[in-house]
């Protein structure tokens, strides 16, 4: 998603007069002003992007319709049941905090500012998701697929918003981080791989666990993503994008299979000429 930039979570002055705690300080005002943003989002979403929505609106929908029978499309024996019970965790906030957590001290140990960023816009991409999430399971209170009729009923009067399943909550947070690990580091190519895999990874360990219908998940993958993106296109510092990386660093002193400039390859007159000017008399 494009948006205007806004003021980044860890500002440059941050780094240069080495204030660790005063990112964390401003922290919650700017998920407050995440959270108008996102929400307000239909209301002012390029053309470009608004295929998007209908895309992903119009296969929620399409999923909602057939998710009873989706469900029972999977042997659903038990060991796929506790296979996919114990990765589904890898999805939930006590996981992904710590790793968002990770990044950042990481980061600050190592004086790599990017590695920071990701950490802390990690951390505010999983407050918006949770957010969001909560507000969409209790204006939905849609049964899981064991529960009731296993119809996937939604305003269940026996359902509570913690234990509706429109969306997943799962599929939120984990492609909330996902997106935000890729956009800070689109390269090498396997950070992106790892980074999506692991999310889908959950996302079909909590339909194999049968806590979830295929729409919810969709529906929160999505969520998560789009959280993800604005998260990093508002509250990305560009000013990292302009400093040396570590990598960079090392390369500048590193020389393989030759020396630091390429040699010239002079030609026979020029090397003769220099040849006779080195004797005496000349």
């Amino acid at each position: 998603m494009e948006g205007q930039h806004a003021p980044p979570t860890i500002k440059t002055k941050d780094i240069e007069q080495e204030k660790k705690i005063t990112p964390w300080k401003r922290l919650p005002r700017y998920i407050l002003h995440d959270q108008k943003g996102i929400w307000t989002s239909p209301f002012h979403t390029s053309k470009s992007d608004a295929k998007w929505w209908a895309i992903f609106g119009g296969t929620t929908g399409l999923l909602i319709a057939t998710d009873k029978w989706t469900s029972k499309q999977l042997p659903n024996t038990r060991d796929q049941i506790a296979v996919a019970k114990w990765t589904s965790r890898f999805g939930a906030g006590y996981s992904l905090l710590p790793v968002s957590g990770t990044f950042y001290f990481i980061g600050l140990g190592a004086n790599n500012e990017r590695f920071r960023e990701t950490g802390i816009l990690g951390v505010e991409a999983l407050a918006n998701a949770e957010i969001l999430v909560d507000v969409v399971k209790l204006a939905t209170r849609r049964e899981r697929a064991l529960e009731g009729n296993g119809n996937g009923s939604f305003w269940g009067e026996k359902i509570s918003f913690w234990n509706a399943g429109f969306p997943s909550g799962h599929a939120v947070n984990s492609w909330a981080l996902a997106s935000v690990v890729p956009h800070e580091y689109p390269r090498p190519l396997i950070v992106p791989i790892v980074s999506y895999g692991l999310a889908t990874a959950v996302c079909a360990s909590r339909f194999a666990v049968r806590k979830h219908f295929a729409s919810d998940i969709l529906l929160g993958g999505s969520m998560g993503w789009f959280i993800g993106d604005y998260v990093f296109a508002k509250r990305h510092n560009r000013d990292l994008d302009k400093r040396e990386s570590a990598i960079d660093r090392v390369r500048a002193h590193v020389h393989l299979g030759g020396p630091a400039r390429a040699a010239q390859l002079a030609h026979p007159d020029a090397e003769r000429s220099a040849a006779l000017a080195a004797l005496p008399g000349f």
